[in-house]
């Protein structure tokens, strides 16, 4: 009998293959005090369980060919990085020593801690980060535990070639190994969009998906099962029919791959002639190596927070300089939009009432601009190198606009006293993300030089959903007719005042919204490099005037059944495919 579950699509594509479910043993944690006598054997127990997995993670390293992309070593050496902070060295031991308690309860003392600070953060990629946490500490757990890892030859990871991998959740280092194991597709019961293991699946080209309840209880070892990482959905027990027709749609999916590939060069550019920026979003400089490879037009979205993330103090000017300096010379000439730090006030102790709603983004700078100056300083000074803009996030009134203005200015000017290089007048842009800044685009398109639409926290806040809550993520719509039209607003706000309005989030690289967001007249998108050559054939194929004259009707259809009737026209890939 055939069954169908459904998930989170993070990974595009399609694997078919035999499931291969692995079961993690359950690490139950429990207190129990010792006496003082045996804390230093504790200690050492501890201690030898944390060089276990830095020393697997290292192996999982080392077996990396130098031909894989860059940004897969440099997830694991961000876990090697983490191990080797205090939070992980120093923290657990001195819990176990202050309670006199065993290892495994004071490291999960210290992950409750660790987890109830990312828990506070707002951005969906940072709070995302506490599922590392979790996977560093279990990885702990299981050496003390004398549990197997991932790595040893006789674990399930050893006989996983050709095979679906199944599982409540992957590590990245886990799914680097199965990847080099020779796995064809990834479902998980946990996780989404913005987990790490899904960043690297969309790295590697493994199609997946994540967020599939009960996945490893109703998917049987060996059974046959189809992945579509498009559409977020398992098939298993089909018929010999349906499986042949999964297959040719695959290897069709595979041969439209190669073509798109040699499209790079291609301008990007509708057939009645309207011109297309195509910029890409990084999270790190080694995201670089990819932009190149598409043909990207610069970058529209460089995050910041990795700077900040895992470490007791703040990078101080210098050192975000020489980070800022080298994207912007590996981009030779081209933009770079870069983002302000976008973090939540977790400091002290205290936690806010509700941090989505909280000291934030730009709120958080402009309240504490001991954080925000060198920053600016940073960022201005790259600017002297080539074309940099910087992009303020989560705005919601004018007042923020032009505080960060005046302070923009008087850094500027305390660089020029000081004799240092730098770009005294950058373009100053805004993310909107908040339904109140879409709203009032008119009175803050007048304040900047430019605007990006977040998606990603724009539809949450207006839907007033946490789309990485599993029990309300089904709710996450970027087609709500409230959506689409706070956007095409936005849009139209910046073609009546002259403004560029650019788009950053998710919706910007899903090929199936191109048409619709072309029709809205959106003409500047920026994206996961791995989308960004299927969104450029869907523009090469469609034809801007005639999706703009109707789109209005779609927003003006206030009937239900009528306004996804028409949605469905739009979501039609243009003739030619």
């Amino acid at each position: 009998m055939a069954i169908l579950l459904q998930g989170i699509g993070v990974s595009r594509g399609t694997a078919i293959a035999a499931a291969r479910v692995l079961r993690h043993g359950d690490l139950e944690i429990v207190e129990y005090a010792l006496p003082a006598e045996f804390i230093h054997e504790e200690v050492a127990r501890y201690r030898f369980a944390l060089n276990t997995a830095r020393e697997q993670l290292r192996e999982i390293r080392r077996g990396i060919p130098e031909s894989a992309p860059r940004d897969i070593a440099a997830f694991i050496d961000t876990y090697l990085l983490m191990l080797d902070d205090t939070m992980f060295t120093e923290a657990p031991v001195e819990i176990i020593r202050r309670r006199q308690c065993n290892a495994e309860w004071a490291l999960k003392m210290q992950r409750d801690e660790l987890v109830r600070v990312f828990d506070e953060m707002d951005d969906d990629y940072l709070r995302a980060r506490r599922d590392d946490i979790d996977h560093l500490v279990n990885s702990i757990l299981r050496t003390l535990a004398g549990q197997p890892g991932p790595h040893d030859p006789g674990s399930p990871g050893s006989t996983v070639a050709g095979r679906v991998v199944v599982a409540a959740d992957l590590t990245p280092a886990e799914t680097v190994l199965l990847f080099h194991q020779g796995i064809t597709g990834i479902v998980t019961e946990g996780g989404g969009p913005t987990a790490h293991t899904a960043i690297l699946a969309r790295s590697l080209q493994i199609p997946a998906v994540m967020g599939v309840p009960l996945a490893v209880r109703l998917l049987a070892e060996g059974e046959t099962v189809v992945v579509d990482g498009d559409d977020g959905r398992i098939w298993a027990g089909l018929d010999p029919a349906a499986l042949a027709a999964f297959e040719d749609r695959r290897r069709e999916a595979t041969r439209r791959r190669a073509a798109l590939a040699r499209t790079r060069g291609a301008p990007s550019r509708t057939r009645d002639g309207v011109t297309v920026t195509l910029r890409a979003n990084i999270e790190l400089p080694e995201d670089l190596d990819r932009i190149a490879e598409v043909g990207a037009a610069g970058v529209g979205l460089y995050r910041t927070e990795f700077l900040y993330m895992n470490r007791r103090d703040p990078p101080d000017e210098e050192e975000q300089y020489a980070t800022y300096a080298e994207v912007v010379r590996r981009l030779a000439g081209a933009p770079l939009t870069i983002r302000t730090l976008d973090l939540g006030a977790d400091k002290g102790g205290t936690a806010a009432t509700n941090p989505a709603l909280g000291l934030r983004g730009i709120r958080l700078c402009l309240h504490e601009p001991g954080l925000f100056v060198p920053q600016l300083r940073a960022i201005l000074r790259a600017a002297a190198l080539g074309p940099v803009r910087i992009m303020l996030p989560m705005v919601s009134t004018v007042a923020e606009v032009r505080q960060a203005r005046r302070l923009l200015e008087r850094t500027a000017a305390a660089l020029a006293r000081e004799g240092l290089a730098h770009d005294p007048r950058p373009p100053l842009g805004i993310m909107v993300e908040v339904p109140g800044a879409a709203l009032d685009a008119a009175a803050l398109a007048r304040e900047v030089d430019f605007m990006s639409l977040g998606t990603n926290d724009l539809i949450q806040y207006t839907l007033a959903i946490d789309r990485i809550d599993e029990s309300v993520s089904y709710l996450y719509d970027p087609l709500h007719p409230a959506v689409l039209r706070l956007v095409h607003h936005v849009i139209d706000v910046g073609r009546r005042l002259d403004v560029p309005v650019a788009m950053c989030g998710e919706m910007a690289g899903d090929p199936r919204l191109t048409p619709l967001l072309l029709g809205m007249g959106l003409t500047e998108f920026s994206m996961l490099t791995s989308t960004l050559l299927e969104v450029k054939d869907v523009i090469t194929r469609s034809d801007y005037a005639r999706l703009a004259a109707e789109v209005d009707a779609l927003l003006a259809c206030d009937d239900a059944d009528a306004y996804y009737t028409r949605l469905e026209q739009f979501l039609r890939p243009p003739a030619g495919t």
